[in-house]
């Protein structure tokens, strides 16, 4: 596997991994290396081999398309001269961005299958992330490298049914294409292992959000959503922790500080994968406030199904595979960017306990049927169709 991330920090990319290994295959990471980390690694039977390139989070179109051209020319080499040894059965290539596929080129034009797993749809990611570059001609130079970077691959890989269907409608063959959700593990995700707390056991409103702090988080709403709370129910103690970092924490700080509730929020910064579920089993409330824009319009957030699986209720914005994907009654939503409405939403759930516990138990059901145990299934027999004749003699 290929990816441009640090890979202790990637839940799905460690659950494909550490599934695979799981079940007996030998999976070998070439990620990217955090300053003080050593070049190689065994992480839960995983071997990573961490090349030297850094992410350089929040910085300008330059430096990203340096650091991803960096890696893409590390990472094809050294999975190159790794094949020489150990000739692999497989590359699966994560994005983004999505031409890192031809990282796996050499390996493919020898005959090794080639997957790409496409987390997110790149062209919206980019007119999100960068509007003042983003034009008519941009976005078709987008659209290519992503349908060239589909063609190259063996196959696809994609975390829901709508970044598939938007795939079917560029021309990629429907059958070349395997959705596998953005779900988490019901064995690291598991409340039982956790100490139970009731809701507001301690007298105070504690919400929870687990997540990167960039753009398309909107936390911002957030803090007015509870600024609002303070105003309304004076007599309701809120405290909100945040765990995970970014380029958008410092003017959150700024506007913390600004609403008046400096105080009531708490940034923990990013901590380890193994560590988030004992976050959230702290907390009465999970928050996945999103954007909306047509990236977004895509997206499902795994926030959500990490709420659910400790058992808590989940408060996201108001966005379309969210709908689809969670049953009424389950999922408290609001509408996106209206913090007056993620504050009734907020309300409506520590007012009503029937109706909160008959959603924590929904969003659970429908979670247990989409968990990773699922998915791992269906990644394990995209590997045995792609490389039958591979996987006895191959890592």
């Amino acid at each position: 596997m290929i990816v441009h991330a640090y890979y202790e920090e990637d839940s799905r990319v460690r659950r494909e991994a550490e599934s695979l290994v799981a079940r007996g295959r030998p999976v070998d990471v070439f990620a990217l290396r955090r300053a003080g980390d050593d070049p190689e690694a065994v992480v839960e039977g995983v071997h990573v081999h961490r090349l030297n390139v850094q992410r350089h989070q929040g910085a300008g179109l330059g430096t990203y398309l340096r650091e991803y051209l960096a890696f893409l020319f590390r990472a094809g080499w050294a999975v190159t001269r790794a094949h020489r040894r150990q000739r692999f059965a497989l590359v699966q290539v994560h994005t983004l961005p999505d031409f890192l596929v031809f990282a796996g080129l050499p390996l493919r034009l020898v005959g090794v299958p080639l997957v790409i797993d496409l987390h997110e749809a790149m062209p919206e990611f980019f007119r999100m992330r960068f509007p003042g570059a983003a034009n008519p001609v941009v976005h078709r130079l987008l659209v290519l490298q992503e349908r060239l970077s589909v063609r190259v691959a063996s196959a696809a890989i994609t975390v829901n049914d709508a970044l598939a269907a938007r795939l079917v409608a560029m021309g990629v063959p429907a059958a070349k294409i395997t959705v596998l959700l953005n779900s988490p593990s019901l064995v690291r995700f598991d409340q039982a292992a956790y100490p139970s707390r009731a809701f507001c056991a301690d007298g105070t409103l504690r919400l929870v959000y687990a997540g990167a702090l960039t753009p398309t988080y909107e936390l911002d709403v957030a803090f007015e959503a509870i600024a609002r709370l303070v105003s309304v129910r004076p007599g309701l103690s809120v405290a909100l922790e945040i765990f995970g970092r970014g380029d958008a924490e410092t003017p959150l700080r700024a506007l913390a500080t600004k609403l008046g509730i400096a105080d009531r929020v708490t940034f923990h910064g990013r901590i380890p994968i193994e560590d988030v579920p004992a976050a959230i089993a702290a907390a009465d409330i999970g928050l996945a406030p999103t954007r909306r824009d047509p990236f977004t319009d895509f997206s499902l957030s795994t926030k959500i199904f990490e709420y659910g699986a400790m058992g808590k209720p989940a408060v996201a914005s108001r966005l379309p595979l969210v709908e689809r994907t969670f049953p009424p009654g389950s999922v408290t939503t609001y509408a996106p960017g209206d913090p007056a409405s993620l504050a009734r939403a907020l309300l409506a759930i520590v007012d009503d306990r029937q109706a909160r516990d008959a959603a924590v138990a929904r969003t659970s059901e429908r979670i247990r049927e989409l968990s990773w145990e699922h998915e791992a299934d269906r990644l394990a027999a995209l590997v045995e169709r792609v490389a039958p004749d591979r996987l006895s003699s191959s890592r």
